[in-house]
């Protein structure tokens, strides 16, 4: 396509973002359309005093994150480590273990081995993925793991800790392609060398700003969902609740099961929209308990913890090296965190500070403040880390995750073939539409 092709956005997360810059700085008329009165997404900054900075949403890069880490620099941000003093906590069956069996490391060898055999653009095309994909990672870690303990372990770390949803509720394809877009499970699961190696100072939400007041003045309106899309021989439109953006083509940088709210005219056809019912949102609760300071080094413990049970899957230390506070940020997941949602305010509150004084002791359980976000209740996001296809989606719908409709091109970190689920793949996958877009 040649310079001045109007392109409507749908989405100032950092899909929609990364889209937007690489098609002005190719020469199109770009408009960006966000339904939030912010930009960013799924990532939130909230600062406590001492100005400590707690991240609510997405949070860390790590190595082979490429394209973040050039973000960061180019638009004059820096990084800084992960918090890493001390030993980590591994909760097994309520009892602290120095280790897990051998058999988790077994069971994590064998999904690289799976996962090294797909190709993350079209993990359908594998020999065994119709198998895989209608094989439940929940069933199949019982049979694979050497018990009940090590089966639910896994489930929690794999299931909950990479994609916010239960291990019943997942394919063991759909596990070994987030494996595989990520070079397998210790860069997935790793602090320093891994994924949760470094944060943004001052939060990905300032990335997110500067990305957007590097775009053309104009080109971004807030505060505007898009309600309908239309398209025809002659272009494409977007409605939003105070009028209409006209494009000749649009990228919807958002994910399947917000996308598949849009009304579509034409409709979009069965398999896409199919696919969109099939890509629930995950579901976690992150919660920061704050203190005085990071007491928990002082008895050489890191913060990092695992656990085989109990409301918190997993804990870290996200304290920040210019705050003598001390933040303890732990994750609930799937059918834990539904359960701390059904309780009152106290109820909740008294069950994390117990799992938190499980893992660094009883001082846990009298913070200063205790900070509480849930995606699932935010309107324009319903759910956290990503979307995740239910069992049987890759092989039947899987082909019609990236495959252009019209003029109505599809972004989003669900639909990165490197990094998905993740900042890095959320940036990539805006820059991969763009590229469709330009290229006609």
């Amino acid at each position: 396509m040649t310079d001045g092709i109007r392109v409507v956005v749908v989405g100032a997360g950092f899909s929609g973002l990364a889209a937007a810059l690489a098609l002005t700085r190719a020469g199109a008329q770009v408009r960006v359309l966000e339904a939030r009165d912010r930009v960013g997404g799924r990532v939130l900054t909230r600062w406590l005093p001492e100005l400590t900075q707690v991240d609510l949403g997405a949070q860390w890069i790590g190595p082979t994150q490429d394209r973040m880490y050039a973000l960061v620099a180019e638009h004059g941000l820096a990084t800084f480590a992960s918090a890493a003093v001390g030993a980590p906590t591994l909760l097994w069956a309520g009892r602290r273990r120095a280790e897990p069996p051998a058999d988790v490391a077994r069971v994590l060898s064998l999904l690289d081995e799976y996962a090294a055999r797909l190709d993350p653009a079209a993990p359908w095309r594998a020999p065994e993925a119709a198998q895989w994909d209608r094989t439940i990672l929940g069933g199949w870690l019982r049979s694979t793991a050497g018990d009940g303990d090590t089966a639910d372990y896994l489930g929690r770390l794999l299931a909950g800790g990479l994609l916010a949803t239960g291990a019943d509720e997942l394919s063991l394809l759909h596990l070994l392609f987030y494996l595989c877009s990520a070079g397998g499970t210790a860069p997935l699961l790793g602090m320093a060398g891994g994924a949760q190696q470094d944060r943004i100072v001052g939060g990905p939400p300032a990335l997110a700003e500067r990305m957007a007041g590097a775009l053309p003045p104009g080109t971004l309106t807030l505060a505007a969902p898009v309600r309908s899309i239309e398209q025809s021989a002659d272009g494409v439109t977007a409605w939003t609740d105070t009028g209409r953006v006209d494009g000749d083509a649009l990228v919807v940088a958002l994910a399947p099961a917000l996308a598949g709210r849009i009304r579509y005219a034409p409709p979009l056809p069965a398999l896409r929209d199919g696919l969109t019912q099939r890509m629930p949102m995950g579901s976690a609760l992150k919660v920061h308990a704050v203190y005085p300071e990071p007491f928990w080094r002082a008895d050489g413990l890191s913060g990092v913890s695992t656990s085989s049970a109990g409301p918190l899957t997993e804990t870290v230390d996200n304290s920040t090296p210019t705050s003598p506070l001390g933040v303890l940020t732990g994750f609930s997941y799937s059918s834990e965190a539904a359960t701390l949602r059904g309780m009152s305010p106290a109820q909740r509150r008294r069950c994390l500070l117990e799992g938190f004084a499980a893992v660094v002791g009883p001082r846990a359980g009298d913070p200063m403040d205790l900070v509480e976000y849930d995606w699932s209740s935010e309107e324009w996001t319903r759910g956290c880390f990503s979307g995740a296809p239910t069992p049987g989606t890759w092989i039947a719908y899987g082909p019609h995750l990236r495959s252009p409709v019209g003029r109505v091109h599809w972004a989003g970190t669900e639909t990165a073939t490197h990094w998905a689920g993740y900042l890095e793949g959320a940036v990539r996958a805006g820059e991969r539409a763009a590229a469709e877009v330009l290229a006609g």
